[in-house]
C-alpha cells in the first residue's frame, strides 16, 4: 500500500522575480542640497550682472525644480520624478507666496520701531511742525470708530444669517443673499461716498463726523458677518433643532438656547477676522473723517483722526523736514499690523476655547 506524500508550502513556493528596471531611492537630503546647489549657481550668476534679489529667487526656483525632476527621474524612475515635480512646484509656490508677505513685515518692522516709544502713544501732534508729537488721538480715534462699527454690524450680520438659515424661504431669501453677495465685492470707496452722501442731505455737504466714518465701514463688514455667521449657522447639525422642537421648545428659543451656543465659536471667529477686515480701510474714512492734529473723543463732533488716514497724511504731506513725518507714518503702519495680527489670533483662540467639546 503505497502512501502519498503531501507537498509542503515550502516545497512549491516559487521565489518571486524581481521586477525589472527596479530604481533606487534619492536620499532625504538630496532635494535640499540640489536646491541649495541652484541658489549658489544664480547667486554667482547674479553677482556678475546687475543683481536682482527677485530675479535670483525665481531662477533658483526654476532651476532647482529642473534639476531635481532630472536627477529623480534618472534614478527613481519617471514616476516618482512626477511626484517629485508636484512636491516642488507646490512647495516653490508656497515660498514665493511668502516673499513678499516677509519683506513687507520686515520692512514696516524696520522702519516702524524707530518712534515705538512713550511719546508717539502718549501726545498728538498739536503744535508739533517737525520732531516728537505722536499717535494718541488717531489710536483713540481707531478704536472709537471700530467700536461704533461693530455695535452697528454685528447685530445686522448676525440676525441677517439668522434669518437665512432659520426662517428665509423663497424670492426674499435669494433676493437677501444676491444683494449680499454684492455688497461683498463693491469698493471701500462706494462705502464712504455713500455714507458721505447720506449725512449730506441732513447735515450739508461739507460735514465730517466720526460717526459717518462707522456707518461707512458697516458697509463694508456687514457682508462679510452675514456671510460668515451664515455658513457657521449651517453646520449646526439639523438633528439639534429636531430634538428641541420634540421637546415642545418654540423655534425663537431653540435659536437662542441650542443654535447660537452651539455655534458661539465660529460666530465669535467671523466677528473677529470681520473687524480685523475693516481696521485698516483708509479710502472711506479720508472721505468721511478727514484729519485733524488735536485729540477729538466724541463721533458726533467734528473731525476725528484714525491710524490709516493719520499714515496717508504723514506720508503724502510730511511737511519740512520731512523724515520725523515718515518716520511717524511707518510706526502707524507697524500699530495697524499688531492691531489685525492681534485680532487674528483672537479670533483662533476663540475658535479653540468655545469650540463645542465633543470628546468626554
Amino acid at each position: 500500500m503505497s502512501t502519498q506524500t503531501t507537498p509542503t508550502p515550502s516545497d512549491t513556493s516559487v521565489a518571486a522575480p524581481e521586477p525589472r528596471g527596479r530604481k533606487g531611492r534619492l536620499p532625504g537630503w538630496a532635494p535640499a542640497a540640489t536646491f541649495l546647489a541652484a541658489a549658489v549657481v544664480c547667486l554667482l550668476f547674479e553677482a556678475f550682472t546687475d543683481f536682482n534679489l527677485a530675479l535670483a529667487v525665481v531662477y533658483t526656483v526654476v532651476l532647482g525644480t529642473i534639476a531635481v525632476y532630472l536627477l529623480s527621474r534618472s534614478v527613481e524612475g519617471p514616476r516618482q520624478a512626477v511626484d517629485r515635480l508636484v512636491t516642488c512646484l507646490v512647495g516653490s509656490a508656497f515660498a514665493i507666496a511668502m516673499v513678499p508677505l516677509v519683506a513687507l513685515v520686515w520692512t514696516v518692522v524696520g522702519r516702524g520701531v524707530t518712534r515705538l516709544d512713550g511719546e508717539f502713544f502718549g501726545s498728538s501732534l498739536v503744535g508739533i511742525v517737525g520732531e516728537g508729537g505722536g499717535a494718541y488721538h488717531a489710536i483713540m480715534g481707531t478704536l472709537i470708530i471700530t467700536l461704533l462699527t461693530t455695535l452697528i454690524s454685528v447685530p445686522i450680520g448676525l440676525l441677517t444669517a439668522i434669518y437665512l438659515v432659520e426662517y428665509g424661504r423663497g424670492r426674499l431669501k435669494r433676493s437677501i443673499t444676491f444683494f449680499v453677495d454684492v455688497m461683498t465685492g463693491i469698493p471701500s470707496i462706494v462705502a464712504g461716498l455713500f455714507a458721505f452722501a447720506l449725512f449730506a442731505l441732513f447735515f450739508g455737504p461739507g460735514i465730517r463726523l466720526g460717526i459717518m466714518g462707522a456707518v461707512a465701514l458697516s458697509v463694508l463688514m456687514i457682508p462679510v458677518v452675514v456671510r460668515s455667521a451664515e455658513e457657521v449657522l449651517k453646520l449646526v447639525p439639523n438633528e439639534l433643532r429636531e430634538a428641541s422642537y420634540a421637546l415642545g421648545v418654540p423655534k425663537w428659543r431653540t435659536i437662542v438656547k441650542v443654535v447660537i451656543p452651539t455655534s458661539i465659536a465660529g460666530l465669535g471667529t467671523g466677528v473677529t477676522l470681520a473687524i480685523a477686515r475693516v481696521v485698516g480701510e483708509t479710502a472711506p474714512l479720508l472721505i468721511t473723517l478727514g484729519i485733524t492734529n488735536g485729540t477729538n473723543l466724541n463721533p458726533f463732533d467734528s473731525r476725528m483722526a484714525t491710524l490709516p488716514v493719520y499714515a496717508f497724511y504723514q506720508l503724502t504731506q510730511p511737511g519740512v523736514p520731512p523724515q520725523f513725518a515718515i518716520d511717524r507714518a511707518w510706526t502707524a503702519a507697524l500699530l495697524l499690523i499688531i492691531l489685525v495680527m492681534g485680532l487674528n489670533v483672537v479670533a483662533r483662540l476663540i475658535s479653540r476655547f468655545f469650540a463645542p467639546k465633543t470628546g468626554r
